[in-house]
């Protein structure tokens, strides 16, 4: 059974920083590629960033380009999205997903696993 756990959420300054972390049991993590996406209150989920299996790929939607950072550690089956100058449209329950191919092919439904996410809140 697979697992994703986020953490690192939290109520942060806008402009600045946080590390979100995924730990991930139960599938070969090193085989697969994962993502980041976020629900904002209201609002439906949306993709944030997604890296291939070896980290040698990473994707990045366009408000997070510049921003974000994808990376992960396959020995430690951990995936990681370090975010700075934040900003309160970045204010929301970020989740991470595994996907079912070893690159992101661009299909959002090609992701089968889901953390329950973890929150982000970035006041003005």
């Amino acid at each position: 059974q697979v697992q994703l756990v986020e953490s690192g959420g939290g109520l942060v300054q806008a402009g600045g920083s946080l590390r979100l972390s995924c730990a991930a049991s139960g599938l070969t993590f090193s085989r697969y590629a994962m993502g980041w996406f976020r629900r904002a209150p209201g609002k439906e989920r949306k993709f944030v960033a997604a890296i291939n299996w070896n980290g040698g790929s990473t994707y990045y939607a366009d408000s997070a380009k510049g921003r974000f950072t994808i990376s992960r550690d396959n020995a430690k089956n951990m995936l990681f999205l370090q975010m700075k100058s934040l900003k309160p449209e970045d204010t929301a329950l970020y989740y991470c997903a595994a996907h079912r191919e070893y690159d992101y092919n661009g299909v959002i439904s090609d992701f089968g696993s889901w953390g329950q996410g973890t929150q982000v809140t970035v006041s003005s």
